[in-house]
């Protein structure tokens, strides 16, 4: 560790700094202490850099991306915040005391068979973890593995994600530390989890040997042998070496998978005691007393006598521990945090319509709760759709990620600040629904209590479409259409689209009797096998965007320029003779018939600014009211106990019709404008409108 100098900060957030424990082209770490006593390392970004928002949005993406992992292998994260006196980001992280795999291999020498099948064992279960969250560490390396008294714990989530992240390196640096970054990260392809496979076998050759298993001259003529050589794996004991050399195949699909490399480096009952015992644990401990040392140091000097940054000047030079062990390379700092609770699971209770009386007066009731301002605002001019499941609303919350309110009294019961609901949020059987994270990773999470069951880590996910009982289809970042199969938790197939199809704001699409059609954004649309992907029947120039389509049973209604009701299964017209065609042309997002919902056996729609109710059987509908202020937008009407809910052109309020005549009851928020997000369950409608989330009651029927 190394003492403070000009223009290091004294104090950052609840943090006094105490010392530097390294820095590189991008910023510096710290060793800090709280008012509490508790120590800390903080990395923070360099002033000269600190103003260029996007790489300060970059460097706490990394606090983000490590929270993602629940795992007691890895970093975690403290706190992560923008300093308000200068606008610099830093991240606090719990500080570990302890050597790096590089330098505890340097000081004390390779590690013994038994000891590198505890450092294979526990380094897989994390990597399994990690992969879990849909995470790909893309850096995994000695100096990135710190040693404990409970295990090694990996470190650094700067670039833990298919695009580029920040960490403490020189601008412009490739990030693949050479012999350790797999083939494929070295040519620049797409890398997935096979790649921390390549980068653990490597890792473990050079703590069973003190050497690397790819070498060279100069950088080049390593990442040379990486993709076209053969690893030096000749000093590894035999009985390491036929395990370890499958993990560095060229090919990522002939490595093996972290769970089948813990199970295969099984170490000996004791054999993870080599943390505990020896030269190796006499220097944890070490460094962790002289850790405390400073710190008590520094908590005791708070008062009168000499300065603080002296005292520390003064601690740091009497030969510290630290100082003497391997300064910013001995000392690390390791990310932690408490797990995230969970919330237990609560029932759906509806609620109480209201009297049919009450919508004879034209004047909208008071709200069940909200408006509150905690939801995210558009994007690309749509609005996420909000969720009901059993006793919570799901949402995208104002500052970025997810949040479930419960549906009775609108209060806060979970939060997913790392997920991306921007590309989709979609409910699953058994009140589950899926979402994706970080590096486009689908997520799968229990609704009401915010608990992750499954992620697909490579599912490359741009845009969510829907779901059934056995798979989630999307279209990808690459703007291809995507089955991943939610029970395997793998890709299932993938098929090309049009670019035109996948223009923002996107296609929309609805699955039934093994067919996911899909309308582009266009104005075509396609029905696709949903085992294979192949193409089984086409419906050109249906519209000019994309609107949702409804499915109830066999047959799937398609708004647009008609009104059009199909087999899902052939494309054949279930109305013979009788499409309806829309009374105005349909406008992109607006206009024409509107998107279809249904309520029971009943269907309605909207043609122009007449709300309809469909005839199912024989084709056409049945006018009910004229008065909507138009184009109506392209969202679908809700419907909840006797009423119908319908979004008003330029989305100036949300009008409330009667199920069964479809007179106007109300218009609520007539002022409002911009894009609306409307759902509905257990008789509450959920709006989500100009950041603000709402639950409004509806009427019986």
């Amino acid at each position: 560790m190394k003492p403070l100098g000009a223009g290091d900060p004294i104090r950052l957030g609840p943090y006094r700094v105490l010392g530097v424990l390294g820095e590189g082209g991008m910023g510096k770490v710290y060793f800090g202490r709280d008012d509490d006593g508790g120590t800390a390392a903080v990395k923070v970004l360099l002033p000269e850099l600190a103003h260029d928002a996007h790489l300060a949005q970059r460097f706490l993406r990394e606090a983000h991306t490590a929270r993602a992992v629940t795992s007691g292998g890895v970093a975690r994260v403290l706190n992560a915040r923008i300093e308000e006196t200068d606008s610099r980001p830093w991240i606090a992280t719990e500080f570990l005391s302890g050597p790096t795999l590089d330098d505890a291999v340097r000081r004390y020498g390779p590690f013994g068979p038994d000891g590198v099948r505890a450092l294979a064992a526990s380094l897989a279960a994390t990597l399994r973890d990690i992969h879990a969250a849909g995470l790909v560490h893309r850096d995994l390396k000695p100096a990135n593995i710190v040693l404990t008294s409970t295990g090694p714990r990996v470190i650094d989530f700067g670039i833990a994600r298919p695009e580029h992240g920040l960490t403490l390196t020189t601008t412009g640096q490739v990030p693949v530390t050479p012999g350790y970054g797999a083939p494929e990260q070295v040519l620049g392809l797409r890398v997935g989890p096979a790649a921390d496979v390549f980068s653990l076998g490597a890792v473990l050759a050079y703590a069973a040997t003190g050497r690397r298993a790819y070498d060279g001259t100069h950088v080049a003529a390593v990442q040379y042998e990486v993709v076209h050589g053969e690893p030096e794996l000749d000093a590894v004991p035999p009985e390491l070496r036929v395990l370890i050399a499958p993990c560095l195949a060229k090919d990522p699909a002939h490595r093996p998978a972290p769970e089948q490399i813990a199970g295969a480096f099984a170490p000996p009952p004791g054999a993870d005691r080599i943390w505990l015992t020896g030269a190796l644990a006499k220097d944890i401990e070490r460094r962790g007393a002289e850790a405390d040392r400073q710190a008590t140091v520094v908590g005791q000097g708070s008062g009168t006598g000499p300065s603080r940054r002296r005292l520390l000047r003064t601690a740091l030079a009497v030969g510290g521990v630290l100082a003497a062990s391997g300064g910013a390379t001995g000392a690390w700092w390791m990310l932690r945090e408490e797990p995230r609770k969970i919330p237990a699971a609560g029932p759906a209770r509806d609620a109480e319509p209201l009297s049919i009386l009450v919508g004879k007066h034209g004047t909208p009731p008071g709200e069940l709760w909200g408006p509150l301002p905690v939801a995210a605002g558009p994007v690309d001019g749509v609005v996420t759709t909000p969720l009901p499941v059993l006793d919570v609303v799901v949402f995208a919350a104002a500052g970025g990620g997810l949040a479930a309110r419960l549906t009775t009294d609108g209060k806060e019961k979970w939060r997913l600040p790392d997920v991306r609901p921007a590309a989709g949020l979609v409910g699953l059987p058994g009140n589950r629904f899926a979402t994706a994270g970080s590096g486009g990773a689908l997520l799968g999470f229990e609704a009401s209590t915010s608990r992750q069951e499954w992620s697909v880590g490579d599912a490359d996910t741009g845009r969510i479409l829907t779901a059934d009982e056995s798979a989630v289809y999307l279209v990808t970042r690459g703007g291809k259409l995507r089955a991943v199969d939610t029970a395997g938790r793998k890709v299932r197939w993938t098929v090309p689209l049009p670019g035109a199809a996948v223009k923002a704001p996107g296609p929309r699409a609805a699955v039934g009797t093994g067919r996911l059609v899909v309308f582009g954004a266009d104005g075509d649309v396609i029905a696709v096998d949903t085992a294979s992907g192949a193409t089984v029947w086409r419906v050109g120039n249906q519209a000019r965007s994309a609107l949702q389509p409804l499915v109830m049973e066999d047959v799937v209604y398609l708004g647009g320029r008609s009104l059009t009701a199909l087999d899902i299964r052939t494309g054949v017209a279930v109305w013979k003779g009788k499409e309806t065609k829309a009374s105005e042309a349909p406008q992109t997002g607006a206009g024409g018939w509107g998107p279809a919902a249904s309520w029971g056996d009943m269907v309605f729609a909207m043609d122009g600014t007449t709300l309809c109710q469909v005839f199912t059987e024989l084709g056409g509908a049945r006018q009910m009211n004229r008065d909507a202020k138009g184009p109506p937008p392209h969202t679908p009407p809700v419907v909840q106990a006797g009423t119908v809910w319908v979004v008003q052109g330029d989305g100036q309020g949300v009008s409330a019709h009667s199920i069964v005549s479809g007179k106007r009851y109300w218009t609520w928020s007539a002022e409002s404008r911009g894009p609306w997000g409307m759902s509905g369950a257990g008789n509450r409608v959920f709006l989500v409108n100009d950041g603000r989330l709402t639950a409004v009651p509806t009427v019986e029927k």
